[in-house]
């Protein structure tokens, strides 16, 4: 059957703060450590997931970094080393694996902010 609820897992612990609850399972090859990976992505704050970025906004495009060396916030990274190509997930970590005590004021994020990610591989090189 096609059933909703057997699409949408229930949050997997990925790490000490980080969960990932999968939207839509990729049918492609994981993401690896290394790897060129491209993502749409929305960023939502946690608390009340108020959206701070999306690479769908206008004059924004999808998102590429290199998988597991550290170019992206840690829980991002953690997260994406779980994905496939194809997949959707929501990705949530606590502050510290997100920005931290700084956070990211230019787009609203306060220090320690939990952060919620929606993720989508699209590409992987």
């Amino acid at each position: 059957t096609n059933n909703l609820s057997e699409v949408m897992s229930a949050p997997i612990q990925v790490s000490d703060g980080v969960t990932k609850t999968i939207i839509n399972p990729g049918n492609g090859p994981p993401v690896r450590r290394g790897a060129s990976v491209t993502v749409h992505c929305t960023g939502m704050l946690t608390d009340g997931l108020k959206k701070f970025w999306s690479t769908h906004d206008p004059g924004q495009s999808a998102f590429t970094f290199k998988a597991g060396v550290g170019q992206v916030i840690q829980g991002w990274d953690e997260g994406t080393m779980t994905m496939a190509l194809g997949e959707k997930s929501r990705i949530a970590m606590v502050g510290s694996k997100g920005y931290g005590p700084n956070g990211f004021p230019a787009w609203g994020i306060p220090p320690n902010a939990g952060l919620t990610f929606e993720l989508e591989v699209t590409h992987i090189q």
